[in-house]
């Protein structure tokens, strides 16, 4: 028997599996029934936690179908994409489903408290500290110091939102297509806890968390 508990997916084999690559602001919204056949995928080089719980991509089985169970949470507006996926390809595909639930307002997208931050309003950025959001705007410039690399949206650094990156995880982010260098002039929006140094500031530990948009 498979079912969904409020820690995640629970197997016949007494495993527990989390959705990885996606944020579920009301676990409720992510139930399966008990018997359901799934397929896991493991997300990139994923490891069990510390819970003993697994992070997988689930597919449900219908016939010869496989139906990819978290972008189905994410099309409905029932899920956000997180900042631990796996796989590029994965990212891309979340990204584009999510864009489209946010277009629609499906689901946590009706609701003012989801809204887009805009990277220019340090004001509006600061009301989502302390929690998960998605910023957008474009970088002005990048600069390097010690061992962050600054990614900056205004002139003020010290009170303007920023985005670092630790420079040991430099070549993971290149290695995604991400060079944190060349981000300068482009529109991006970033997903991540928001917190406060001076100006509104996220952590951007895994590429994931940057997406370059169309100019």
């Amino acid at each position: 028997m498979r079912a969904t508990t409020d820690e995640g997916i629970a197997l016949e084999d007494g495993r527990v599996v989390t959705l990885a690559g996606v944020r579920l602001p009301t676990p409720a919204d992510a139930e399966l029934t008990a018997g359901t056949e799934i397929v896991l995928k493991r997300a990139g080089a994923a490891e069990i936690d510390r819970y003993g719980r697994l992070a997988a991509h689930v597919f449900i089985i219908e016939g010869n179908i496989e139906r990819w169970f978290q972008a189905d949470l994410v099309g409905a507006g029932l899920a956000q994409v997180s900042t631990r996926i796996g796989d590029a390809a994965c990212a891309r595909a979340l990204f584009a489903v999510e864009q489209a639930a946010r277009e629609a307002k499906l689901g946590l997208w009706a609701d003012p408290y989801y809204v887009m931050n805009k990277a220019e309003d340090r004001g509006e950025v600061l009301k989502s500290r302390g929690r998960f959001a998605l910023v957008e705007g474009t970088v002005l410039s990048v600069r390097e110091s010690g061992g962050t690399i600054y990614v900056n949206f205004g002139r003020r650094w010290s009170e303007d939102f920023t985005v670092t990156i630790a420079k040991r995880n430099e070549r993971a982010f290149t290695a995604a297509g991400l060079e944190p260098k060349k981000l300068a002039g482009r529109r991006v929006r970033i997903r991540g806890w928001v917190e406060q140094r001076g100006g509104p500031w996220v952590d951007a530990a895994r590429p994931e968390q940057i997406e370059v948009l169309k100019d």
